[in-house]
């Protein structure tokens, strides 16, 4: 097993490896055991480190019919070996597994967002089966059984309400903050939650075949498809081996020395040109991790820095994500702002719906008591408050119980909605007294942050499951001029798709379940890590810890600075190996010096990298 794990690269077992060939290169370089022991200690570094290195080269060569750089790895520690330099091949080896060691601490790590989107699929469901109500597996339900819902249960399969009308919470798929009332003939979806009352339905559906279900697949296929950074040394390794033996073979030719040309195949040895990119990587990440971003993989940093487009979800990522109430329009005189909003937050006291916790929790003074309190699902509530039934809610819900709403009142009300906003009416008795308004703010860094990435040169995109009305007015304070609205979590991936077949690279920023298909089928991903879901933090290439919106224009210059890095570590590690190379041919350098200063580009490579480090968000 261990033997395997050694073979296999794993990370523990390899920091072991390098650790244990650090201090026998020291004792070899210091002279420790020689006379004493019939090897030198270096040997220890060659089979720790080496071995592993020249296993996998054959295999990729075999198996594969594959080139990589630890094929010219695996010449140098040969051809090194065989002339009897076993600190140059021990130094070697060493250094490319540390390289190895910083590609994997940035490497993409497994994702778990698919699997936690599969853990949302309802088990069971509670069906009328021959007159009476029995409970089966979810994946037992077939198209036309008749499906009940409980108060605060999942929807086990897509379907149409038959009896009862209710409340959804349906965040999963349109990320719409505010449930959706719902009545007989209207479509519900699995994954969805039923907020009150009792409902049954008619399924249209196998949950095989599932709005949520869709959502697992295209999610995996969307994460198949994603293509993997390969590193650059296994880019260009087949050319690299080329010219390294046919130089090292020139070399031998000419002047008639092996040594020589086993000094090119050492200095040719990638070196640096792995740690180019790794260290790079792990400095621009760590850099803006001090700014509260988590970046998954030097991958996603990459793919970062190509972003031409931001696409933005809306609820929970450009606003808050919590109705707030914005406006107290009293109707009659004898009510006052203070009062109206003081009489709404008394009678919602008790309510379990957003909107009533928003409407309760913008008063701070005194509740006065109620009674026969009662719930009316997607209508509103009512209560007796001095001798009088009070009722907030919906216009229908206020008429049914003999209320006359103004003309006047009932044009405020379509504005209120052509703003997105929501609205709430009050009656005592059967007079009508006034409204309250509430709606979703935007986060406060949202407009300078548009106008960073629009001077950045990126442009911004709102795509959003909620309605027309809501997403044209954030878009409007957000200074955002593409809008696309009423998008299911599909709609929204077909979306990006569309942006960059037409040649762009979309980054998806998002917060919750709806937002992860996007998010994973985007060329990038960000997520909202305060509020947002695990499962789009887990389907998601960074994430924004504290939702600092702000960080954004940040993330995407740094991400562009530190590939710039790259390619500025890999002219400077070239540019040393051309200069060995050439003093290898011409004999100024051996085996071991010529090791020696191939490493003096990586060193040059880790200092180059850590000036990232020192960079900072003016903003």
């Amino acid at each position: 097993m261990v033997v395997r794990k050694w073979l296999d690269g794993d990370a523990r077992v390899t920091i072991w490896c390098v650790v244990v060939s650090a201090v026998s290169l020291g004792l070899s370089l210091g002279g420790v055991g020689k006379g004493m022991m019939p090897f030198d200690v270096a040997w220890v570094a060659i089979i720790l480190c080496g071995v592993p290195i020249i296993v996998n080269a054959a295999i990729a060569l075999v198996t594969e019919r594959d080139i990589t750089a630890d094929l010219l790895v695996s010449l140098a520690l040969v051809a090194s070996v065989v002339i009897r330099e076993d600190f140059a091949a021990g130094e070697v080896a060493m250094i490319m597994q540390i390289g190895a060691l910083l590609e994997d601490y940035t490497s993409e790590k497994a994702r778990q967002g698919i699997t936690k989107l599969v853990k949302l699929t309802p088990q069971t469901a509670r069906l009328h089966r021959s007159g009476e109500e029995v409970v089966v597996p979810a994946e037992e339900v077939v198209v036309g059984d008749e499906v009940i819902v409980l108060a605060g249960e999942m929807v086990p399969v897509d379907g149409v309400i038959i009896e009862g009308r209710t409340s959804i919470n349906q965040s999963v798929m349109t990320g719409e903050s505010i449930p959706v009332d719902k009545q007989v003939g209207d479509e519900v979806s699995s994954g969805t939650i039923n907020q009150f009352g009792t409902f049954t339905m008619r399924s249209t559906k196998l949950s095989t075949d599932s709005m949520l279900q869709r959502m697992v697949r295209l999610a995996r296929e969307a994460d198949a498809n994603k293509a993997r950074i390969v590193s650059l040394a296994d880019r260009w390794a087949s050319w690299m081996v080329i010219a390294a033996v046919i130089i090292a073979a020139i070399t031998w030719a000419v002047t008639g020395q092996f040594l020589r040309a086993v000094t090119v195949l050492v200095v040719f040895c990638p070196c640096a040109f792995v740690l180019a990119t790794p260290t790079a990587i792990m400095a621009g990440i760590g850099n803006v991790t001090k700014y509260g971003i988590l970046v998954r993989s030097g991958d996603a940093l990459e793919r970062l820095s190509g972003v031409s487009t931001v696409a933005f979800d809306k609820t929970g990522t450009l606003t808050y994500g919590k109705p707030v109430v914005t406006e107290v329009l009293p109707w009659a005189d004898r009510y006052t702002r203070d009062e109206l909003l003081a009489l709404a937050a008394s009678v919602e006291k008790r309510s379990e719906h957003p909107l009533g916790k928003a409407v309760a929790a913008s008063w701070q003074g005194p509740l006065k008591p109620v009674q026969e309190f009662a719930i009316v699902a997607g209508c509103g509530v009512r209560a007796v408050l001095d001798g009088q039934m009070v009722r907030a809610g919906k216009a229908e819900f206020l008429i049914q119980g003999g209320v006359t709403i103004p003309p006047e009142a009932m044009v405020a009300v379509q504005t209120a909605y052509g703003k997105g906003a929501t609205v709430i009416l009050l009656s005592v008795g059967v007079e009508y007294v006034g409204m309250i308004t509430l709606s979703d703010t935007i986060r406060r860094d949202v407009p300078q942050t548009i106008e960073r990435l629009k001077r950045m040169g990126v442009t911004p995109l709102l795509l959003t499951g909620d309605n027309v009305q809501a997403a044209g007015e954030i878009a409007r304070r957000a200074s955002i001029t593409e809008v696309r609205a009423n998008l299911l979590p599909e709609g929204k991936m077909q979306c990006i798709k569309e942006r960059e077949q037409g040649g762009s690279h979309v980054c998806m920023i998002g917060d919750g379940v709806n937002d992860a298909l996007a998010l994973e089928g985007a060329y990038a991903g960000i997520a909202m890590g305060g509020v947002g879901s695990d499962i789009a933090v887990e389907s998601a290439d960074a994430v924004l810890v504290e939702d600092d919106m702000k960080r954004v224009p940040y993330l995407l210059a740094m991400s562009r600075r530190t590939m710039k890095k790259v390619r500025a570590n890999i002219i400077i590690s070239l540019s040393i190996n051309l200069v060995a190379v050439t003093l290898s041919i011409m004999g100024v350098l051996n085996p071991v010096t010529g090791a020696l200063m191939h490493n003096c580009g990586s060193v040059c490579v880790v200092l180059n990298a850590a000036l990232l480090l020192r960079y900072r968000d003016e903003e």
